[in-house]
């Protein structure tokens, strides 16, 4: 029976803004994948946990998936971590979670602070109907297109910038 891939929310600003069921993953599983050590070790360091970490990020995430998936197939939990806020939300991950479920081992969520969701929540908008479109282009004509698709959506739209 293989391991679990947990995928963890970490605070967006406040490390005390991290759930006490996160913090247990944290330090029971075998292997933390990070977007950054140097962040992601500021949050392990202030509540005295010593998993191991593993870089994983844009540029090396598709070479360190199959070690990663390998490992919890081999019967070890690992959890997924990115800077700030949950996994996967306009950060790496996706091919792994992707890869994961097409190997048919185990992926739980650790929910917790999501960027997205907490601007909603104190913008003042209409939040029953939404969509997030994640960062723009950067290219001014390739942004102005991809606005201009977006011209007469009616729902409440959040970017990333």
């Amino acid at each position: 029976m293989g391991g679990t891939l947990y995928i963890v929310a970490t605070p967006i600003g406040n490390l005390a803004d991290i759930s006490e069921r996160a913090l247990q993953v944290l330090r029971s599983v075998s292997l933390i994948a990070v977007e950054d050590t140097r962040h992601s070790g500021k949050l392990l360091q202030a509540y005295g946990i010593a998993t191991p970490m593993l870089p994983f990020h844009d540029f090396n995430e598709n070479q360190r998936a199959e070690l990663v998936l390998n490992r919890i197939a081999n019967g070890e939990n690992i959890a997924l971590i990115s800077d700030a806020g949950t996994p996967l939300i306009s950060d790496p991950g996706y091919q792994l979670v992707r890869q994961a479920h097409l190997r048919e081992l185990t992926v739980v969520p650790i929910p917790g602070a999501c960027a997205v969701i907490a601007a909603l929540s104190v913008a003042g908008l209409a939040s029953d109907r939404f969509t997030f479109e994640g960062f723009l282009p950067a290219k001014q004509h390739a942004r102005r297109k991809t606005l201009q698709a977006l011209e007469r959506e009616s729902r409440t739209m959040i970017f990333y910038e």
